[in-house]
């Protein structure tokens, strides 16, 4: 579904992502992960366009320089960390701006396929008894949910999370992933992750890249690549026995 060829990102004459190539297949769960400053970020922005690179990104055969913005946004999603909503919008008008990629025109209507989208987003998350609830009225964890059930409304292809939960309780953290995961296994679905947490990346990954100082370190099987010889490398820390050690605290 995503094809990552050979893409460098340079900003400011230094290169933060050096000839990174990598592969997201339908279904996938893919961790990409990494220390602060590996180029996770940045990569993504050079597949959201945010960033000038060099090499080839292919969308389901396509090259994304090609797509016009708004297709563009109705085959990819985009979930980020923080959102600051500053009006007393219901949570079905928020939900609802994930289906503006599909309408025809500036001010289209809302059609029947739209509403059944909605209506679907707001099951998926949890929200159907609150979608008539102002947005400034909701937990972060809460609101999270709401932006991703605009973005489940926009119906992507591919699903691209930047640090989604990183500032969210656990319940919500797993909340938010066990429904991203059941999403990323419908047909022609498929997820692109930055993540900091490993437990998270092991958990939910199917297949991972971890990224040290703009490169490539390893790619595959998520286990395989978060091995302990790997993150010792990238983190100059035993990682798997500190984890370990941390897990004994609960026995």
């Amino acid at each position: 579904m995503l094809d990552i060829q050979d893409v460098s990102v340079h900003l400011n004459h230094k290169t933060i992502v050096d000839g990174v190539s990598l592969r997201v297949d339908e279904n996938d769960f893919f961790m990409l992960v990494g220390p602060n400053g590996a180029g996770k970020s940045t990569l993504i922005k050079a597949i959201m366009r945010i960033h000038k690179y060099r090499g080839r990104v292919l969308l389901n055969g396509r090259d994304i320089l090609s797509i016009r913005p708004k297709a563009l946004a109705s085959m990819i999603g985009v979930l980020a960390q923080e959102h600051q909503p500053q009006f007393p919008h219901t949570v079905y008008e928020v939900v609802s701006l994930g289906r503006y990629a599909h309408m025809k025109g500036m001010f289209g209507a809302l059609g029947r396929e739209d509403r059944e989208m909605i209506q679907k987003a707001l099951a998926m998350t949890g929200l159907d008894r609150m979608a008539d609830q102002s947005v400034l009225t909701l937990s972060g964890g809460e609101l999270q949910r709401v932006f991703l059930a605009q973005v489940l409304a926009q119906d992507p292809s591919l699903l691209i999370l930047d640090e989604p939960a990183n500032h969210l309780d656990i319940k919500y953290q797993i909340t938010l992933f066990d429904i991203i995961r059941e999403w990323s296994k419908a047909p022609g679905k498929a997820v692109l992750a930055v993540v900091h947490d490993l437990n998270t990346a092991l958990c939910y990954g199917t297949r991972a890249l971890l990224m040290h100082q703009g490169r490539a370190y390893a790619q595959g099987d998520v286990r395989q690549v978060l091995n302990r010889d790997n993150l010792k490398a990238i983190y100059s820390v035993d990682v798997a026995q500190w984890m370990t050690d941390l897990l004994k605290q609960w026995t």
